[in-house]
């Protein structure tokens, strides 16, 4: 058995590598760039007058850094080859050690560069699960109007399934879609609901709106999937969320009969929920990655600072009450960091067999085969997520401590970290469902993964 990562993925993380040193770190460095990564990164970041917004130049400094990626060929290396991408054989191990990597790399890890800023779910290697849902769910028109100018800039799409009244308990949603006739006389759905935590609501052409259309709340059947544009009448964005890491784009929505003609379904009718779960475990995995990186960063900080660090004569890494927590911390993170590698590779292995990848084939309209790897591998992708999510606070946490008051302060990138990978106890799924999916399969309650992920749509849709 070995362990070491294939040959030519290592060489494509050093060609990653060169690309970042010679690329993106000289535009970070530029005109002042440095201002939003370092102590200023949060005002610099923020339209504090305006909603608590994105700036403008912060944005576009991230737009400029995913057209260079694009060109170089990093972009779009999980999408299918169709679309620019690699489409590879080993798509979730290699993601998984890319985004380990990136997270945990001294010159840009921790999720805090232009080359990897998980704050705004934006890399130089994207993640697309918006492109994969209308690569599996959309009609041929859809695929062809917007996929193309999803990856030119022109489409971005919200992911509405959290309501303010509903998080994880997404079957018993409020929002509604009811059969109309619409204005031209064609027939057509008004919608009428909630949603939150809308991320991107700022600069979304379009939104991706799950509503009821048939059954009983609690009932995971009855619930389809719009996609509905930006500025369609009756649609109101009632507020930005200021939360524990600003700027905000995560926005609360108001739809008061939105009507939309029956093109705008994406997928079945009535199994919408299908389409929520077409990206969630390979998200789940690749977002347990950079939070073990990220982890790993925190750690070797803090371990370099303790033996520099001189208290009372001696260095600081000489006091056990400093070295024990690092002990254990750096023990988590090397088992977790193995646990998800192997995880990632049951899942390509897994896929393989089954017909195709999850992330960048299979048959148009039909789904790929994640009711399968729930079954066979849910559970440890459960693991690895909560695990790692919590792992991310822990090791910056104890940064924060191994570096007194500079830890505290903003001058480190600790307390960014903190704030940043806290909100992963709650997205992508909770730190509770997911060890209720864990608890669910090691004690027989689980038959089949088909029931208990449909109601676990909750938090804000990752932008890669």
């Amino acid at each position: 058995m070995n362990f070491d990562l294939p040959a030519d993925l290592q060489a494509y993380i050093q060609k990653l590598d060169s690309f970042i040193y010679k690329e993106i770190i000289p535009l970070q460095i530029s005109n002042d760039n440095e201002r939003f990564f370092d102590h200023r990164r949060e005002p610099s970041r923020t339209q504090w007058d305006n909603g608590g917004l994105p700036t403008q130049e912060w944005e576009h400094l991230l737009g400029q850094a995913r057209a260079i990626a694009d060109r170089a060929g990093f972009y779009r290396f999980p999408l299918p080859r169709r679309y620019g991408g690699q489409e590879h054989a080993q798509t979730n191990l290699w993601m998984c050690a890319v985004r380990y990597h990136m997270a945990s790399h001294p010159l840009y890890g921790g999720g805090l560069s232009l080359a990897n800023d998980l704050q705004n779910e934006h890399s130089v290697v994207g993640n697309f699960p918006d492109v994969l849902m209308l690569y599996h769910w959309g009609s041929d028109q859809q695929r062809a109007d917007f996929i193309p100018l999803r990856l030119r800039g022109g489409f971005r799409m919200t992911f509405g399934l959290t309501e303010i009244r509903h998080g994880s308990d997404a079957t018993h949603m409020d929002t509604s879609a009811t059969p109309c006739t619409l204005s031209d006389g064609t027939s057509g759905y008004s919608i009428t609901g909630n949603k939150k935590w809308q991320t991107g609501a700022h600069s979304a052409t379009h939104m991706l709106i799950f509503a009821r259309t048939s059954g009983k709340a609690g009932s995971p059947a009855g619930i389809t999937a719009f996609v509905l544009p930006r500025d369609t009448p009756g649609i109101t964005v009632q507020s930005f969320e200021y939360t524990l890491n600003m700027p905000t784009d995560h926005a609360t929505v108001i739809l008061k009969d939105v009507q939309v003609p029956a093109s705008a379904r994406l997928g079945p009718m009535d199994d919408g929920l299908a389409i929520a779960q077409t990206f969630t475990h390979e998200n789940r995995i690749r977002q347990a990655a950079s939070s073990c990186g990220a982890a790993k960063s925190c750690i070797d900080r803090s371990v370099a600072y303790a033996r520099e660090r001189i208290v009372f004569g001696k260095p600081l890494s000489s006091n056990q009450a400093i070295q024990w927590p690092l002990v254990e911390l750096s023990t988590q993170a090397e088992m977790l960091r193995l646990l998800i590698l192997r995880t990632a590779t049951e899942m390509d292995a897994l896929q393989h067999k089954l017909g195709g990848s999850a992330g960048s084939s299979g048959s148009f309209g039909q789904p790929p085969p994640w009711v399968a790897i729930e079954k066979q591998l849910g559970h440890k992708i459960s693991m690895c997520n909560y695990y790692a999510n919590r792992l991310a606070t822990q090791g910056a946490d104890n940064a924060i401590q191994v570096h007194g008051g500079n830890g505290y302060s903003r001058h480190q990138p600790f307390e960014h970290i903190w704030r940043h990978f806290r909100r992963y106890r709650i997205t992508e799924g909770s730190e509770e469902v997911q060890m209720k999916r864990v608890a669910g399969y090691l004690f027989g309650y689980k038959s089949t993964g088909l029931e208990e992920t449909r109601d676990e749509g909750n938090g804000q849709q990752a932008k890669l």
